[in-house]
C-alpha cells in the first residue's frame, strides 16, 4: 500500500499538491490534528501507532479538519479510496 510512499515534513504534508501517498513522523507522539487548507483532492489518512493503524480518517475532504481519536507516531495520507481495505489493528510497514 505504501511501497511509494515519500517522507515529507509534517508541516507542509500535501499542501498545494494533488494526492498522492506520502507519509510524516508525528512529534512526541499525540493525538494528531491536521486540516485541509491547500490540498487540491479528498485524501485517506491512517494514524500509525508502533506500526499498527490506530485509526483511519477516510474521504477527508478539503478544508476541512481532523483530529485522531488516538496516539500515533506516524501519518500516512493517501489518495482517496486506497485504504479502502484498512482497518485498525492492522500491521503497516513503509519502505
Amino acid at each position: 500500500m505504501c511501497d511509494d510512499c515519500v517522507r515529507v515534513s509534517p508541516f507542509i504534508g500535501l499542501m498545494f499538491q494533488r494526492p498522492h501517498p506520502v507519509y510524516f513522523p508525528v512529534p512526541n507522539s499525540h493525538r494528531p490534528s491536521l486540516h485541509m487548507w491547500f490540498v487540491f483532492g479528498s485524501i485517506d489518512v491512517l494514524f500509525i501507532r508502533n506500526n499498527r493503524v490506530a485509526d483511519v480518517k477516510r474521504d477527508f475532504r478539503p478544508f476541512t479538519f481532523y483530529t485522531s481519536k488516538a496516539i500515533a507516531n506516524t501519518v500516512i495520507e493517501l489518495p482517496a479510496g486506497m485504504s479502502r481495505d484498512v482497518k485498525v489493528g492492522d500491521v503497516v510497514a513503509i519502505s
